[in-house]
C-alpha cells in the first residue's frame, strides 16, 4: 500500500482542511462537498485525512466493521457479542463514477435464494466505509439515482438492501466526501443540499506558495516514506487534538444568543427547508469543540455560515455560490449579544492542520469573488437596435459588434427523441435502461440482478411434474430464470449552430436566440443533457461551448459571443459535423440533436451556397434529427432558409417561433414529425 501524502504538509487550502476536520471530529455535521478547479489537491487531502485519523475498534471478522462495544443487533454477521474486538486504521472507500447500484450498495445472491432458500450477501462499498470515510470523485458525474442512495444512506446511518421480497439492512455511518470541477457539470440543488458543508478551492497565486507546493511535492514523490516521517510529529498531534475534540464535543453548549443567530442568518438569506439551520448549529459546535472551547461564540456562527449557506443559496444553475460577507457580519450583529463566555476563553485557534481560516473573505469557502458579467454593467438591449444587412444599415461583412446580452431564460417544453435510446443517463427519452418501469423479461446474462417472477414462473412450470415436484413449492432451476428488462430515460445531446455575422447582428434578434439557448441548457442541466454550442462568422466557425452540462460555463461564453462579419455556412455545418462525429464515438448511447440558427445566407469563398449544401447533405446521409430556425426578415425574402433545411433532411420554422416558449415546443414537433413514420408517439411535459 503507497504511502499518502502527509496531511499536515499541504499548503495553505485552509478551508478545505478545517471543514475535513470538523466532520472528522462530528460526522453528524453531514459530510463535505469540495468544489474547485483540477490539480488543486481535492483527492490529496481526503485520502491524507485518512492517516491522522484514530484507529477503529472493531469486532474480529465482521465484514461490517461493528463497534465491540456496541454491536449492532442487526448486522448481517451478528449476533455479536460485546468485547474488546480488534483495531485497525481507519479507511478511506472510494467509489467509482461507472459503478453500479449492485457494487455501491451489495447484492444479494436471488439465484441461490430461490433454488436453495439460502439468503446470501455480498457486502458493497457502503459497508466497507462503514465508521470510515466515503470518497466520490467527480461526484458531478455519477448517476442521480446511486447519489440519492448515497446520500440516503449517510443521512440515515444504515444501507437496506432489497430484492424480490428479501431484505438486508447493515449499519452505513461514514464520513462523505465528494469532490467536483464545476467545469465539468453541476449538483442539482436538492443534492447540494444534502451535503453538510462545502468548500471552494482555487490555485493559490501567490509565486511563493507555489513554489512551496511544488518543492513538498517533488520531495514526497522522490522518496514517500521518507517525507511522510518527517511530518511524522505534526500528524500525531493533528490526530491527538481530534481525540480531544470528540471527548470534548457532548460538553459543548450551544446558547440560546447563538441559536437566534444562526436562525437569523438562514433566514436573512433565505435558505430553503431546515436542514441549513440544523447543519449550521452542528457545525458551531462543532468548531468550539475544535477550538477547546464549550461554548459556542459568534465567530463560531459566521465560520459555520461560510461553510453551510453558500451551496444552499444557489436556487438555479446561472446563481454564483457564495455568500455576501457584509450582510451576514450585519445580520450577526443585529442579534448578537448575550455571549457566556467571552472571546479570551479562546485558545489559540491556529492549531496543526486547519484551525480558523483567514476573516478578511480572501480565501473563504465562497471563493473569489465572481467576475462582472462580459459586457460591463450596461445592458446592451438598451441600445437602439441597428439596421440588418440589406435595409439601409451597413452591409454585410461589417465590423465586429459588441457582445448582446441574452434575454430572460424560460421555462422549456419536454424535448424528446423518438424511438427507443440506448440508455444514455438522463431522464428525457425513451430508452432501455436499468431502472424504470418493466417492459418484458430475457434469459439473464451474468449474474442475475433484476428478477422478472412472472416469467421466471411461467418458465418453470411445465417442468414441474418432470423434476418429480411433489410438495407446494416450485422447482425452479437456473436455466428457469429470467431478468427484467426496463424501460426508462435517457438524455440526449442538443448541438446549436448559431450564425453570428453581419446579417444577424439586430441586438433584439441576438438576445432572444441566447436566451432561447439558456432556457433549454437550464432544462438539459435538470434532465441530464448536453448541450453544445458552434458559432460561424468572419471566416470561420467556432466550438464556442463544447458539448457539457456545465451550464455556468455556457452563460458566461454567450454573454461574451460577439456579432458582426460575413457568413461562412458551410464552415459551420462542417464543424457540426465533426463535432457529432466525435461525440458518436464518445458517447454513442448519446442521440443528437442540431438546431441551425440562421438567415440562410451564405457568404465568402467561391460557390458558397453549393458548400453549404453538400456539408448539409453530410447530416442527412448520418440520420442526424435536425431544425433550422429562419431568422430572414425584411419584405423579400429568399428562402434560403427553408432550402437549406430540405438539404439537412429537417425543418424550418421562421424567426418569429423564436420566442419564450417556442423554441422548445419547436424541437418537440420536429423530433415528433421525424419520428412519425416509425410510429413513435411525441411526448409532451
Amino acid at each position: 500500500m503507497s504511502t499518502p501524502y502527509p496531511f499536515t504538509a499541504l499548503v495553505g487550502q485552509d478551508d478545505l482542511r478545517l471543514a475535513l476536520l470538523l466532520n472528522a471530529v462530528s460526522p453528524a455535521v453531514g459530510g463535505v462537498l469540495v468544489r474547485g478547479e483540477k490539480g488543486t489537491a481535492k483527492s490529496t487531502a481526503v485520502r491524507g485525512l485518512s492517516a491522522v485519523l484514530p484507529d477503529v475498534a472493531v469486532v474480529a471478522g465482521c465484514r461490517f466493521s461493528c463497534d465491540p462495544g456496541a454491536p449492532d443487533p442487526a448486522c448481517p454477521d451478528g449476533p455479536h457479542e460485546t468485547g474488546p474486538g480488534a483495531s485497525r486504521p481507519a479507511r478511506v472507500v472510494e467509489l467509482p463514477v461507472g459503478a453500479s447500484e449492485d457494487r455501491l450498495v451489495g447484492a444479494l445472491d436471488i439465484e441461490r435464494a430461490l433454488a436453495e432458500g439460502v439468503k446470501a450477501f455480498e457486502p458493497g462499498l457502503l459497508a466497507d466505509a462503514n465508521r470510515g470515510i466515503l470518497y466520490v470523485d467527480e461526484v458531478n458525474l455519477l448517476h442521480d439515482h446511486l447519489i440519492d442512495v448515497l446520500l440516503d444512506a449517510a443521512a440515515m446511518g444504515a444501507s437496506y438492501v432489497e430484492r424480490e421480497g428479501v431484505s438486508v439492512r447493515h449499519a452505513a455511518r461514514f464520513l462523505l466526501v465528494g469532490t467536483m470541477n464545476p467545469e465539468e457539470g453541476e449538483l442539482r440543488p436538492q443534492l447540494l443540499d444534502r451535503f453538510g458543508l462545502t468548500v471552494e478551492v482555487t490555485a493559490s497565486r501567490e509565486p511563493d506558495l507555489r513554489v512551496e507546493v511544488v518543492r513538498r511535492r517533488l520531495a514526497y514523490d522522490d522518496d514517500p516514506a521518507g517525507f511522510a516521517a518527517r511530518w511524522a510529529d505534526e500528524e500525531n498531534e493533528l490526530r491527538a487534538r481530534i481525540v480531544a475534540a470528540r471527548a470534548l464535543l457532548p460538553e459543548v453548549r450551544l446558547g440560546d444568543a447563538a441559536l437566534r443567530q444562526i436562525a437569523a442568518t438562514c433566514a436573512a438569506f433565505e435558505v430553503d427547508g431546515m436542514r441549513a439551520d440544523i447543519v449550521m448549529a452542528r457545525t458551531a459546535t462543532t468548531l468550539a469543540a475544535w477550538a477547546g472551547r464549550t461554548v459556542v461564540l459568534a465567530e463560531d456562527v459566521r465560520q459555520a455560515a461560510l461553510l453551510a449557506l453558500p451551496h444552499r443559496r444557489r436556487r438555479n444553475p446561472f446563481d454564483a455560490p457564495g455568500l455576501d460577507e457584509e450582510k451576514l457580519d450585519d445580520t450577526l450583529e443585529e442579534f448578537g449579544g448575550g455571549e457566556d463566555d467571552s472571546p479570551d476563553d479562546d485558545p489559540d485557534p491556529d492549531g496543526p492542520g486547519g484551525g480558523q481560516p483567514p476573516q478578511d473573505g480572501s480565501d473563504g469557502p465562497q471563493g473569489p469573488e465572481a467576475p462582472e458579467a462580459p459586457g460591463g454593467s450596461a445592458d446592451p438591449a438598451d441600445s437602439p437596435e441597428r439596421p440588418e444587412e440589406g435595409q439601409g444599415g451597413r452591409p454585410a461583412g461589417g465590423g465586429e459588434q459588441s457582445a448582446v446580452r441574452a434575454a430572460e431564460p424560460f421555462r422549456t417544453k419536454m424535448l424528446s427523441v423518438p424511438g427507443l435510446g440506448e440508455g444514455a443517463a438522463g431522464r428525457r427519452s425513451r430508452a432501455r435502461t436499468d431502472h424504470g418501469r418493466t417492459t418484458g423479461a430475457r434469459r439473464p446474462r451474468g449474474a442475475l440482478t433484476k428478477l422478472h417472477l412472472a416469467a421466471t414462473v411461467r418458465a418453470a412450470a411445465p417442468h414441474q411434474r418432470a423434476r418429480g415436484r411433489s410438495g407446494r413449492g416450485l422447482v425452479v432451476r437456473r436455466d428457469d430464470l429470467r431478468q427484467a428488462t426496463r424501460e426508462g430515460r435517457e438524455g440526449n445531446l442538443v448541438l446549436f449552430l448559431v450564425d453570428a455575422s453581419g446579417s444577424m447582428a439586430a441586438r433584439r434578434r441576438m438576445s432572444a436566440v441566447k436566451g432561447a439557448v439558456l432556457s433549454l441548457l437550464l432544462d438539459a442541466y435538470q434532465r441530464r443533457d448536453k448541450v453544445g454550442l458552434i458559432t460561424f462568422r468572419g471566416k470561420d466557425a467556432t466550438l464556442a461551448l463544447p458539448p457539457t452540462s456545465s451550464v455556468d460555463a455556457a452563460a458566461v461564453r454567450l454573454e461574451s459571443l460577439p456579432t458582426g462579419g460575413r457568413t461562412p455556412l458551410s464552415a459551420g455545418l462542417l464543424k457540426a459535423h465533426d463535432v457529432l462525429r466525435v461525440e458518436r464515438m464518445r458517447d454513442p448511447g448519446r442521440r443528437p440533436l442540431l438546431v441551425v440558427v440562421t438567415d440562410g445566407r451564405a457568404t465568402g469563398g467561391a460557390d458558397p451556397v453549393a458548400l453549404g449544401t453538400r456539408a448539409a447533405r453530410l447530416h442527412a446521409a448520418e440520420g442526424t434529427a435536425s431544425v433550422v430556425v429562419d431568422c430572414e426578415s425584411g419584405p423579400v425574402r429568399l428562402g434560403l432558409a427553408v432550402a437549406l433545411a430540405g438539404e439537412l433532411g429537417g425543418t424550418a420554422v421562421t424567426l418569429d417561433e423564436l420566442r419564450a416558449d417556442s423554441i422548445a415546443g419547436l424541437v418537440r414537433d420536429v423530433r415528433g414529425a421525424q419520428g412519425a413514420s416509425g410510429g413513435a408517439q411525441r411526448r409532451v411535459a
